[in-house]
């Protein structure tokens, strides 16, 4: 049980990490646990051990009987309890809790709109998976009352920079674009691997400050995160989705096909 008065509960203080499980491994889980602990180094909260937090990830799928299908385990680090107000106390005393759930892969393009919700490009918490989360939660709610499943999210600037849970890239004339991360981006693990995945093919992505009108333009735009991959996205409304290989090749090179 978390305490009423958890950080994390109360003021969104804290850190978490959705890791893909399949075949009874755990993907990109050092990779995931390091952008924890960086996220930690930021945020002045002693990291958890990587051992113990493992542990804890695998104790869920197991008490879910999750070992042998896909599914998202979710691992969330907060500032523990204690403290007056927004002043932590002197010593704190973390909690770390990990939660498993299925996870099917999609297998459909997301329909995809442009959410009024703007990121805060200038807040340390853009480039982090913090607890405080609400912007997007907004940014989704959004879409699905537009009868949409995505919401791409401009930043205070007007630039891309997001979607409400994935990164963004688009190819436009043979070339590969994301948001840059300076536009407010988390740097994604899946998003550092079509990266490296385009370096490897020749195509190295391009990352940049966009407007909007670049997905409206786009060939083809896709969605990134660990637990859908890559994924297509139509910008509603009436766009339709057009086969392109070069994401056909990201996607292969990924192991995502």
């Amino acid at each position: 049980m978390i305490p009423p008065g958890d950080r994390g509960l109360t003021l969104g203080d804290g850190l978490f990490e959705t890791v893909l499980a399949e075949a009874g491994g755990l993907v990109d889980l050092a990779a995931h646990l390091d952008r924890l602990i960086a996220g930690c180094d930021v945020l002045g909260l002693p990291p958890p051990n990587r051992g113990v937090a493992e542990a804890a990830m695998r104790e869920a799928l197991a008490e879910a009987s999750l070992e042998d299908v896909r599914a998202a385990v979710r691992l969330t680090l907060t500032a523990g309890s204690g403290g007056r107000g927004l002043d932590r106390p002197e010593a704190l005393a973390p909690l770390l809790v990990a939660t498993a759930a299925p996870a099917a892969r999609p297998t459909t393009p997301a329909r995809l709109i442009v959410s009024s919700v703007r990121r805060n490009e200038g807040s340390p918490a853009s480039r982090l998976k913090t607890l405080a989360y609400l912007d997007n939660v907004l940014a989704r709610r959004e879409a699905q009352i537009a009868g949409a499943e995505e919401a791409a999210m401009l930043n205070n600037r007007g630039e891309l920079a997001c979607a409400s849970a994935a990164n963004l890239f688009w190819i436009s004339g043979g070339r590969l674009f994301t948001p840059h991360l300076d536009c407010g981006v988390l740097p994604g693990i899946v998003r550092a691997r079509v990266i490296a995945a385009a370096d490897r093919l020749g195509r190295p992505a391009n990352a940049v400050h966009a407007g909007p009108d670049a997905l409206a333009g786009a060939d083809l735009i896709f969605l990134t995160n660990s637990l859908i991959g890559l994924r297509p996205a139509l910008l509603e409304p009436g766009k339709r989705l057009i086969a392109d290989d070069f994401f056909a090749a990201l996607t292969s090179a990924l192991g995502a096909g």
